[in-house]
């Protein structure tokens, strides 16, 4: 039975679920998906399989050594497979897999509720940094 606890109006979690290790691994799972790269080679990669320079292309800014690193990444974490097609010149597709695919729907979730709430996350920055009035 999981049961949690509020404190201060946030639900909490049931104690025995914080494992140091689960910890480790949530986190560089979270790191790779959260990564502002990968987030928009994912995105880009929704529309079906690409080659390097059509996604490096669609990204724009994004550096060769940058983009070889995140397709790289999300090939080891299984999220992308890389196929090269013997032509001269080698020619080289990316496409999201399976696993890819479903992170795209959370994706644009958590991409719709920062742009509902950017306004307001950027107001409650300038509160919180502003000057006390009563400071010195």
């Amino acid at each position: 039975m999981t049961e949690s606890r509020t404190q201060e109006g946030t639900a909490l979690l049931p104690s025995n679920l914080h494992v140091p290790e689960d910890c480790r691994a949530l986190g560089e799972i979270l790191a790779r998906i959260g990564d502002k790269w990968t987030v928009l080679v994912v995105g880009v990669l929704g529309d079906g399989p690409k080659r390097f320079s059509e996604i490096r292309r669609a990204l724009g800014s994004i550096s060769q050594r940058m983009l070889t690193l995140t397709l790289r990444g999300l090939e080891r974490d299984g999220l992308v497979t890389r196929t090269v097609f013997p032509t001269i010149p080698p020619r080289v597709d990316y496409e999201l897999t399976q696993l890819g695919r479903s992170l795209l729907k959370p994706m644009s979730e958590l991409g719709l509720w920062a742009r509902q709430n950017r306004v307001a996350i950027e107001d409650a920055r300038r509160r919180f940094d502003a000057p006390e009035p009563n400071a010195p």
